[in-house]
Parts: C-alpha cells; structure tokens; sequence
C-alpha cells in the first residue's frame, strides 16, 4: 500500500463507532507528495466519515494515528490538521449562502486591512478575483453565494481551500468536487487539480464517478462496509475490476430501457419560461420518460421547479386535462404531479424527522382516524415502502440524516410513488448517489414507467438520460436546440448539442 516517495499523508488504525454500529474499521491510508489518491466506495462506505475523522469533525476512536509531512498529529484536533497545511473542499461546500463571494473567501483567513484597521474593500475584492483567476473563474465577487450556479459555488469553495495565510498546503481533499458539475465543466477542475499536485501538494479525491478516477488519480483506495477493500495503481486495473471491488459485481444494466406502450399526454408544458428558460413546449405521455439535457446555465436546472409551481412561471402547465395556476405546489400535488428535488437535503427529506415519519409524510391523512395518526397503519406501511425502494436503514425509527445519500433518495422517490401520481418530476434523480444506489433508482423507475407513469427527468448526466428516456431534448441558452429520441439518443451526442459542437 505505500506511496512511492515522500509521505505526506499517513492514516493507520481509523476506526470510528456511533453507539453499536462501527462505520470505519481499522483504515489506513497514505498519500505521496504529488499524488492524487481517490477514495471510493458505495454511499455508506465510510468514505465521508473519514473525512471528517481528518478534519477533526469526529473523534476517532482509541488507536488510530495520523502523521502529517513526517511529524505526529491529532486527529480530532482541526486546529493541529489544518497548522500541518491540510485544506478541504467538501461536500456541502461549506459556503454561507447569504454572505457574498469576497466574504465567503475571507472567512478563515482575515480581511486586507488598512491604517486604522479598517477593512480595505478594493485589496479585499482585488484578492477575492485574483483567488478565483487562480481556479480559472471571473465571477463579480459582490455577488452572494445564494445566488451563484451550482458550478459556480463550487470554484469558491475550491479557491477559499487554496488559499493560504502562509501560501503553504500539504493535502488538498476534495469530496465529491464534481457532484454538481456537468460534463463541459469538470475539465476544469481536472486542470486544476494537476495545478495543485505539480506544487507537490497530496491530493485525497473522493468521487462517484469512476472515469474521474481513471483520468485524475495515481492510486485508489476502496471502502465497502467502512473497512479497506484494497489499494490499487490505476494503471494497474480498469473499471470493470474496480467496480467489482466496490460492489461485488453489482452494476446497472446498461442497456436502455425498451420503450412500451405509450399512453395519452399526461403533461404538456406551452412557452414555459423561467429566470433562464424561454418559452419551451413539450409534451410526455403516460408509459413514456422525456429527458432534458443541457449544460448549467441552459435552463435546464429550473424546468421540475417551474413546473411543480415552486418558483415562479410563465406560460402554460396542464396535467392531464387540468390547467394548473402557477406558485401552487398544493395544486399540483391534488392534479398528479410529484417532484423529486435536486438538493435533497434542503427540499426533499425533512431534517428532524425519521426514517419512518420521512416516508410517510405524503400520506398522513390516509393514515389518520379522528384526527390521531393509527401507530401499527403507520409503521407497516413505512416497513412495506420501505422494503419495495430497498431503503438500508438501522431501523424505522433512525434519524433520515443517518442514512446514506442513495438511501435518503430512496426515500424520496418512494414517499411520492406512494402518491400515486399520474407525472413524476425527477431533477438530478441520482446526483451524489454510488453506481449500486443509481442502478436501484434506475430499475425503480423503470418499474413505474411500466406501470403508465409519465416521467420527465432533468439531468446533467447524459449517460443518465441515454439510459432512461425515449426522448431527449437539448437545452442551450434558455431554449430548446435539439430533440433525440430512442434507439438514436447517445451520451456523446448530448454532450456536444448541449455545449454547442453539433449542428
């Protein structure tokens, strides 16, 4: 398992235990000067509580040690790891939303300051630019957080984890960087990310998508079950070997849905627009997937919003024979419509809330008799869904936060198929989930479209969309370029129609 050359990570004997479940067993892990090493493994490996073992978030438990450019430190400690010159960029960012883009990269290391000890605002928004040029990005750093695309936020965050007060940095780890990134995108992280390893920094890359992996990292360590699998050179294996290692062979069927029997318009959208989108048409009919592809920035990112009536609209949304008003989510959910959200966490499950309430949230009135929620009714009904979506849970009664993000997806798509809806709205269906997750919300699907459902799926990840949908339509500056129905859709194809290669 050593790194060839100088260590300047070195992780033995991490184990961490919540109550009675052991999530990390006995992992060690190094990282050379100049590598990148990529962390893989399925939602729940471990993965992300080894980060934050690192980063000091979670104590480790007794045992475990961490040696840092050759010197002894403390995990669970974040002041110690980050004086060793560690940086992350993780998941959830990690970015304030309502602060702007100059003061999210001043947080941690201080603002420019002027005789008097006032801020100076011109060396501070100079800094904030030259921080962002360094990642490749020009962004009007007055701008908030809140406000910026998915991909744009990200390139904050990695900026805000290179800078340095003493321009000095060890490890960079990235976790999950490209989660919300489409494909035209992540080329620019990749030059990134080569940027910081020919500084000799070690590079910790956790990432779902394996052809990252292939193209980026040096070796890659497999977690399944919080223990380690193996370490592998890339060089020395290939995908099919290293999807094995991570799933024991468990891996989605890649070959597209066959298209059935296609009943009537279920959903038809007329001159829809939005912030970004402008007047689109389009029709789905029950039995039938229709994608949309497009690049961030296309409008494909607030189609599902602007039809489930979350945000504001314009033009003509019917379900079925129904017109619906726009701003009326309520509406919507009565007339068939059911949404699948992008960011899961913030609009898909309900923080506080367990597993069991999580699932049944669509249908408590169902569940009611004189106003009281029936216990027993309640709590089959949970089990039963819960089995049909394949939900991995400690129990019924855990915490949704404790569930991994393909599981909590699960629960996503389950509480509202339990609606039975006549249009399933799925925005970035599997975003941040592991192939065996993906391959199980793919068949879930699958199985609903059988069953007459109309599906309209908005996704930047086109092999996604050439595995689910009949008929794919390409989105470029706001309006529709291009429309590719089955057996003709292609994920290459989409690519180049979204960023405009293809006639």
């Amino acid at each position: 398992m050593e790194a060839e050359g100088q260590a300047r990570l070195q992780l033995a004997g991490v184990s961490k235990t919540f109550g009675a479940v052991r999530v990390l067993d006995d992992v060690s892990l190094d990282i050379a000067a100049g590598e990148v090493h990529a962390l893989v493994g399925q939602n729940g490996s471990g993965k992300s509580t080894l980060i934050k073992v690192l980063a000091g978030f979670y104590q480790a438990d007794p045992g475990a040690t961490a040696v840092i450019d050759g010197a002894p430190r403390e995990l669970g400690d974040p002041n110690d790891i980050h004086a060793a010159g560690v940086r992350f960029v993780h998941q959830d960012l990690g970015l304030v939303p309502a602060l702007s883009v100059v003061d999210n990269l001043a947080l941690g290391h201080g603002y420019a300051r002027s005789q008097g000890m006032r801020i100076n605002w011109r060396e501070q928004r100079a800094a904030a630019r030259r921080a962002l040029a360094a990642v490749g990005y020009e962004l009007d750093v007055r701008r908030l957080v809140d406000d910026l695309q998915p991909v744009e936020r990200t390139a904050v965050a990695i900026a805000r984890a290179l800078q340095s007060a003493h321009g000095e940095m060890s490890i960079l780890v990235l976790d999950e960087p490209t989660a919300t990134m489409p494909k035209g995108e992540v080329q620019r992280l990749v030059q990134i990310v080569r940027a910081v390893r020919s500084r000799g920094v070690g590079v910790l890359y956790v990432s779902h998508h394996l052809e990252e992996v292939f193209e980026l990292a040096d070796r890659v360590t497999v977690l399944v079950d919080g223990q380690r699998v193996g370490t592998e050179r890339c060089s020395q294996i290939d995908h099919k070997k290293l999807v094995t290692m991570m799933t024991g062979g468990v891996v989605d069927d890649v070959r597209r849905r066959a298209v059935g029997t296609r009943g009537k318009t279920m959903l038809s959208l007329e001159r829809l627009s939005g912030a970004e989108l402008t007047g689109l048409d389009l029709q789905v009919r029950a039995g039938e997937v229709v994608g949309v592809a497009g690049i961030t920035g296309s409008g494909r990112e607030e189609i599902c919003s602007l039809v489930f009536g979350s945000k504001p609209r314009r033009g003509t949304v019917t379900v079925g024979d129904r017109e619906l008003p726009p701003s009326r989510p309520d509406r919507s959910c009565r007339a068939g419509l059911a949404l699948v959200p992008a960011n899961r966490l913030r609009d898909g499950v309900v923080i506080g809330l367990n597993v069991r309430e999580n699932l049944n949230i669509t249908t408590t009135r169902g569940l009611a008799k004189f106003s009281f929620i029936r216990p027993g009714l309640d709590r089959r009904q949970a089990a039963a869904l819960g089995t049909k979506m394949s939900v991995k849970a400690p129990s019924l009664d855990a915490s949704i936060e404790a569930l991994s993000g393909g599981n909590q997806q699960k629960v996503v798509l389950g509480k509202w198929l339990q609606t039975n809806p006549s249009v399933l709205l799925l925005d970035e269906p599997t975003q941040g989930v592991d192939i065996s997750a993906k391959a199980e919300i793919h068949r879930l699907i699958d199985d609903a479209v059988s069953q007459g459902l109309a599906v309209l799926v908005c996704s930047s990840d086109e092999a996604e969309l050439e595995r689910l949908c009949d008929r794919v339509v390409v989105l470029r500056e706001g309006r529709a370029v291009a429309e590719v129905a089955a057996p003709d859709i292609r994920t290459r194809q989409l690519i180049h129609l979204s960023l405009g290669l293809t006639a």
